[in-house]
């Protein structure tokens, strides 16, 4: 019996190695990651602040990039075109229709002193990681509704402002 149990398993041994070896299975081909729904954007100019900026801060403008999660509002921000003697003190998300002026909803964190303008222009990136997770739900379903603002020493009501978009 041990001699048949033997010769069996030096047949398939055998018979295994004679046979080509079975070709890979093909990997699916990778799907295009996906878009991040959760990515805003807003255009900010002195133009669109209520009422517009007219007098030497009206050349800042900007862009404002927001980044949500169920918690947290990252705010990726760069200011160009001001005078030398800008200062930006804060930044928020305010609710309000284009034209229209509204309370803050979310914080920056942005605070006076937190940042100096450098010919002026700055860059920097701030995070809240204490916002309602509802209200980031309602801007996320709604951004039209919702603004980007940046108040200075001189427009301590906003000098730079843009309704968010989805990015």
């Amino acid at each position: 019996m041990r001699l048949f149990a033997g010769i069996a398993a030096a047949a398939i041994l055998a018979a295994g190695c004679g046979s080509p070896a079975a070709a890979p299975t093909p990997s699916p081909t990778p799907s295009p990651a996906p878009t991040v729904a959760n990515v805003f954007k807003a255009d900010l100019k002195a133009s669109n602040e209520n009422p517009p900026i007219t007098d030497a801060e009206s050349t800042c403008s900007g862009t404002a990039m927001v980044t949500f999660t169920s918690t947290s509002a990252k705010f990726d921000v760069s200011i160009t075109g001001c005078p030398a003697s800008t200062v930006i003190n804060i930044g928020h998300i305010h609710e309000g229709a284009a034209g229209v002026n509204g309370g803050v909803k979310i914080d920056s964190t942005l605070k006076a002193g937190d940042i100096t303008l450098s010919n002026g222009a700055v860059t920097f990136s701030r995070t809240n990681s204490a916002a309602d997770p509802a209200l980031i739900t309602a801007i996320m379903a709604n951004p039209a509704g919702y603004y980007v603002n940046f108040h200075s020493g001189v427009h301590t009501g906003g000098v730079i402002r843009g309704q968010l978009s989805k990015a």
